[in-house]
């Protein structure tokens, strides 16, 4: 009987350690995963939703942490040197999105790359500019003619408009 608790408890510490390793290279900090869009960790949540800026997201994951809530967005790739602010503002959105459906403002978040993390804190005033931009971006969803906002033939290579846009550099 002694052979199979002491058993059990290796094997437990395996799962545990296993576990631990996984959420860290996920980019993950310590604490209670609430939420993920993965698949790899198991049913894909609802999307978050703010109807007042008709707002919504998915974040890679929640994780609850100390009674708050930190999003976490998992990029493919290596970091750059400083997040993109495409990134810091997917991650401000995501931060207002918690906010407004969990009722507690995130302190930071954070932004996972291959090789690096970035923590960003969700300040007020990278909340003010993110409701600004989506201001804009409300304002430009009703305009007939939108300039292109980039010099990057790459970007336009990607782009889901490209074979529409009569603006496209490559």
């Amino acid at each position: 009987m002694l052979y199979l608790a002491l058993a059990l408890f290796i094997f437990a510490l395996f799962f545990f350690r296993k576990s631990s390793v996984q959420q860290k290279e996920a980019g993950l900090p310590g604490g209670r995963i609430i939420y993920s869009d993965t698949r790899g960790w198991g049913k894909v949540e609802k999307p978050l939703f703010y109807a007042q800026m008709e707002l919504t997201g998915k974040p890679d994951y929640l994780v609850e942490q100390n009674g708050k809530i930190i999003p976490v967005e998992v990029k493919s790739g290596r970091a750059p040197d400083a997040p993109y602010d495409s990134h810091i503002f997917q991650l401000a959105a995501y931060c207002l999105l918690v906010e407004k459906t969990y009722d507690t403002r995130p302190p930071y978040g954070i932004i996972h790359y291959e090789n690096r993390d970035f923590a960003i804190d969700y300040t007020r005033e990278l909340e003010e500019a993110l409701i600004d931009l989506l201001v804009e971006i409300k304002r430009d969803e009703h305009k007939r003619d939108v300039p292109r906002s980039h010099e990057q033939a790459s970007r336009c290579a990607r782009c889901g408009y490209r074979n529409t846009c009569d603006q496209r550099l490559a």
